[in-house]
């Protein structure tokens, strides 16, 4: 590192003062200990509260490292809105605040898979997509034509090809026929259009940048697959850490339906035998009907109808693959290549999903590292075909041995601990036991000042040991400390943990009556400016529906309208109302008197017939721990923590987070559950809640004032 670069400390004055702000306490701890971490090679996980800036906390020591070691650092996030806004507002304002101080302007760029750019060989003439319009309703495939038309249009005037700025978007279907996946290009240097190819330039322009950013979905590639994806890295940021596993784990799962393997019959064409693509054929017709006889949900023995069929699938798409590149050597027609290489990764990731998925049911539950469910749609009038997944119980391995022991890691989000350690996460990151370092900020108790219920350890600890999912690294072989750099949020004075203690636990048949009178009296006190995040969209809808005639105030439910247009519509009407699940329980940003209560309907524990979730709990139980508080109650935290966090994105804001389910109150595990949040006034008395929200309907309360008083 070059020793007459700035202190981190000079440049985030300088970032912060060029942007019109002022330090924050918790962002210059974090500045630091980012720093730190990238100086030492020790790993880092950083909790840092909303209204922290962390952004700048790591982007500010990111530059600097990239400048210094004359190299690239990745930043990872897993939604498109925080990579619009490093790209579009905060990397520039940085890249200008910092280019005094530094010499120059440190450079950034933005790099996603090749699925998300436009192949402008298939745009000028190159083989489309093989169709699977015959599966659609003929209707469909006209809106599909329609937007087939416009990406063509679009794709005279835009600069990068990136899907995300084609607006309004268009469906799958329809994007399909204008891209390729990784695995089905060509490459630059046997495509007529290789020199301008929107995923090579792009490639390249992150390759001279010095900050880039991508997503987690992309980072996981580059750490699964043979071929290199992102630029030489030696450090990484990982922001919205808390999604890492489930981003990663979506990347390794695989599926399988009868269309699928149709479709690759008609990219064969007569390219292969036709006993070849005949067998392939059978095998697809008999794929869907061991389907159609098989029991939805999670599969723990592989029926005899099924495993045939799938062997019968795997055998013949490998026939046909070996069938193609027998005759593939020499060609040297592009359009040909497009066709043949696109027809040969069909067949290939059938015979490879085929294989995986017999190959997950091993002699022994307990020693399954794999999980294969049947998704049935629930009409057929959906669209959707029987459909067979696959995918891993743990991601730890892959993890430590792909992403953290080659490099340096720095993951950060507002929720990384549960029950008050980061040692949750860090067990699923494939980080050591044993935490290195204690938290800069110790995890205040969310216990409410009345009662002292009696509660299950804010420790997971019986989960430990052989019990832990999938195991973890060795202690000491990977590096790591954790650091919690607070909230500027005064919690206990800004927001009420309110937990509808007196009303029963919640039941299997929809929200009962006393839920549902429950929330029209605490929307009536509140006057509107609710967010309901309901457990499933049954519930969703019966609370819209039963409270939609007899409030006084507009009602929004997900599904009504696009969800950005209802969150919009939200904000801008202080006196409307929200319900909706799981996108809304992370993705709602709404600051000020629009939003003043939010509603949790129930304990969000993952469904008892979730496949991966059921997979991964009776995993760990078979290895002696507790799965239920190791895999339900973890994902439950995480849920409750993200939900809870909708309320306060200001220093202004003050509200009331109200929870329906008694469980939080009286449940052994409602101590983990708690110790999981930040340490709001909390209160179990109906009539202090309603007063609350009536003051604040009334009028604003002062900055600074109790809620409570």
């Amino acid at each position: 590192m070059p020793s007459d670069l700035p202190d981190v400390d000079v440049l985030l004055k300088a970032a912060v003062s060029g942007i019109g702000g002022a330090q924050r306490p918790g962002q210059v701890t974090m500045a630091d200990a980012v720093q730190q971490a990238m100086q030492s090679g020790q790993h880092l996980a950083v909790q840092a509260g909303t209204g922290t800036g962390k952004s700048l906390a790591y982007l500010v020591p990111a530059v600097r490292h990239a400048l210094g070691a004359g190299g690239t650092v990745i930043v990872s996030t897993a939604t498109i809105a925080l990579q619009r806004q490093l790209i579009e507002r905060d990397l520039p304002r940085l890249s200008a605040s910092l280019a005094e101080p530094l010499g120059r302007e440190p450079s950034f760029a933005i790099l996603k898979g090749r699925r998300n750019y436009l192949c402008l060989h298939k745009v000028h003439g190159g083989p489309a997509e093989d169709p699977e319009d015959t599966l659609f309703d003929p209707r469909s495939v006209s809106a599909t034509g329609r937007q087939v038309q416009r990406l063509h249009e679009w794709a005279a005037a835009t600069d990068t090809g990136d899907r995300d700025e084609l607006v309004p978007g268009v469906d799958d279907r329809a994007w399909r026929q204008v891209s390729v996946s990784a695995r089905e290009c060509i490459g630059a240097q046997k495509c007529p259009f290789g020199s301008q190819c929107f995923a090579e330039l792009a490639r390249e322009a992150a390759g001279e940048a010095d900050i880039v950013v991508t997503n987690h979905a992309l980072l996981a590639i580059d750490a699964m697959e043979d071929y290199i994806v992102l630029p030489e890295h030696d450090v990484v940021v990982i922001d919205e850490a808390h999604e890492l596993v489930d981003r990663v784990t979506g990347v390794a799962a695989r599926e399988l339906s009868a269309p699928v393997v149709e479709i690759a019959v008609r990219r064969c064409g007569r390219m292969a035998a036709e006993d070849l693509t005949d067998r392939l054929r059978a095998a697809a017709e008999g794929l869907g009907l061991a389907l159609a006889d098989t029991p939805s949900g999670r599969l723990d023995v592989l029926g005899e109808q099924l495993a045939t069929a799938l062997a019968s699938v795997r055998d013949a798409a490998a026939g046909c693959a070996a069938d193609l590149r027998s005759h593939a050597g020499g060609d040297d027609d592009p359009d040909r290549l497009v066709v043949t290489r696109a027809a040969t990764v069909a067949l290939d990731e059938l015979t490879e999903n085929a294989a995986r998925m017999i190959a997950a049911f091993g002699p022994e539950i307990a020693a399954r590292t794999e999980v294969v469910w049947l998704e049935r749609p629930f009409s057929e009038e959906s669209g959707r075909p029987d459909t067979l997944h696959v995918a891993p119980l743990q991601v730890a391995g892959l993890l430590a041995d792909k992403l953290f022991r080659p490099r340096t890691v720095v993951l950060t989000s507002a929720t990384l601990t549960l029950g008050g350690s980061f040692e949750p996460l860090a067990r699923q990151w494939g980080l050591p036991r044993e935490q290195p370092a204690a938290s800069a900020q110790p995890a205040a108790s969310a216990q409410p000042a009345e009662s002292a219920q009696p509660a299950e350890s804010a420790q997971p600890a019986e989960s430990g040991g052989s019990g832990e999912l999938g195991g973890s690294a060795e202690p000491g072989e990977l590096d790591w400390t954790g650091i919690d750099v607070g909230s500027p949020f005064d919690h206990r004075r800004s927001a009420i943990l309110y937990v509808a203690r007196h009303l029963p636990p919640p039941g299997r048949d929809g929200l009962s009556e006393a839920y549902l009178n429950e929330l029209r009296e605490l929307i009536e006190a509140a006057g509107g400016r609710t967010l309901g995040l309901f457990s499933s969209m049954r519930a969703a809808r019966q609370a819209a529906d039963a409270l939609r005639d007899v409030l006084g105030v507009p009602l929004l439910c997900q599904g009504d309208d696009s969800t950005g247009l209802l969150v919009s519509q939200f904000a801008e009407d202080e006196a409307s109302c929200l319900f909706g699940t799981l996108s809304l329980w992370q993705g709602v940003d709404v600051p000020g008197r629009a939003l003043q209560l939010v509603v949790i309907d129930r304990i969000p524990f993952p469904r008892p017939d979730d496949p991966l979730a059921s997979a991964r709990q009776r995993a760990v139980e078979a290895r002696g721990g507790n799965g239920f508080m190791t895999v339900a109650a973890a994902q439950a935290a995480l849920l409750l923590a993200q939900g809870t966090g909708r309320l306060l994105r200001t220093v202004e804001d003050r509200g009331v987070i109200a929870v329906l389910d008694p469980r939080l109150a009286t449940a052994r595990y409602s101590g983990f559950l708690r110790a999981s949040l930040p340490p709001y006034w909390s209160t179990y008395d109906p009539q202090i809640v309603r007063s609350a929200l009536r003051r604040l309907a009334a009028a604003e309360p002062r900055p600074g004032a109790e809620l409570s008083s």
